[in-house]
């Protein structure tokens, strides 16, 4: 098994400032656009990071996901690229692997089939965050999107009416902004932001933001 990748400090973009506390590897992952297109994964370490997806929490257990192993150069990868949003064909091809995430939504083919779990959703999501924060772990960088056609995906990963086919994780390792088109360099630029926590949190009922004196 290769060995994980040392990031270097000029590699890692940590939080603003107010996310110090936060534990890694929460504080310092982030989502990268520029892949190294010639590193690759060794089936152990994309074992791994299966394995941080299989052990998360879900509704009764229901584990309500499958993910769709695309490693660069692979069959899934050539259907995933050829199904790709033009804002993300330049960048998602040059990760190592991407996973694609589908939920057990339903228990029969039917559109009106009873669920299969009132949370799926949800816990596919737990799914793909352990996953991410595995593969920070590991050294690795990953971008979550899900720009590309998922009813063509779909049929083409010939998934059954019972899945609903969700996101795209790319994993690998941050290459040179140098060897990609300036538009996608650029978005490894953007200053790092987010709402704040009285915008997300309410410390009673809808009107009562967190952190914020109430009247």
């Amino acid at each position: 098994m290769s060995r994980p990748v040392v990031q270097s400090p000029a590699t890692i973009r940590a939080p603003r400032p107010g996310a110090e506390a936060l534990s890694e590897p929460l504080r310092s992952r982030w989502s990268p656009s520029v892949y190294d297109d010639e590193h690759t994964l060794t089936r152990p370490e994309i074992d791994q990071l299966l394995a941080a997806a299989q052990w998360a929490p879900s509704a009764g257990n229901s584990q309500p996901w499958i993910l769709f192993v695309c490693e660069r150069g692979s069959a899934n990868h050539a259907r995933l690229v050829a199904r790709l949003s033009r804002g993300n064909s330049g960048w998602v091809p040059r990760a190592s692997v991407v996973f694609v995430t589908a939920a057990h939504v339903r228990t029969g083919t039917e559109v009106d089939a009873p669920a299969y779990s009132d949370y799926a959703l949800y816990d596919v999501g737990q799914a793909a965050a352990h996953l991410t924060l595995q593969a920070h772990s590991m050294g690795l960088h990953t971008h979550q999107f899900a720009g590309f056609d998922h009813e063509a995906l779909a049929e083409d990963l010939e998934l059954p009416g019972t899945h609903l086919l969700l996101t795209g994780i790319a994993v690998g390792r941050q290459g040179d902004p140098a060897d990609v088109d300036e538009r996608t360099a650029a978005r490894d630029q953007k200053v790092r932001e987010r709402r704040e926590v009285a915008e997300i949190a309410r410390a009673g009922t809808w009107v009562e933001p967190w952190g914020v004196p109430y009247p």
